[in-house]
């Protein structure tokens, strides 16, 4: 069975950082798409950033320059830099996988999710 465990999460303030970590197990990585999604309380979950089974990677514009996604696929894990914070980022965070080329709102594989709060 696939697995995903999301940690890293937590508080911060505005301009700061935080590093999200997503432990995979019961796929092989490098054969899927994975990728970030975050859901604010009355918002639409939102895909944050990617990377596509051959390894292209796409961010929402809301977060190019500021979060860097990246995968170790020796740990089978993925991972979220996430730099320079503003309010605006404060979600939860789900990590997302699928036997897919791109991961898209229609994954099959979720975490559980973190949170991140990032206040003022």
């Amino acid at each position: 069975a696939v697995h995903l465990t999301e940690s890293g999460g937590g508080s911060v303030q505005a301009g700061g950082s935080l590093r999200l970590s997503c432990a995979a197990s019961g796929f092989i990585a490098s054969r899927y798409c994975m990728a970030w999604f975050r859901q604010a309380p009355g918002k639409e979950r939102e895909r944050v950033a990617t990377i596509d089974s051959d390894g292209d990677i796409i961010y929402a514009d809301s977060v190019k320059g500021r979060f860097t996604i990246s995968k170790d696929t020796a740990k089978n894990t993925l991972y979220l830099q996430m730099n320079s914070l503003k309010p605006e980022d404060t979600a939860m965070y789900l990590c997302a996988a699928d036997y897919k080329v791109r991961c898209g709102a229609n994954t099959n594989y979720w975490g559980q999710g973190v949170q991140v709060t990032v206040s003022s």
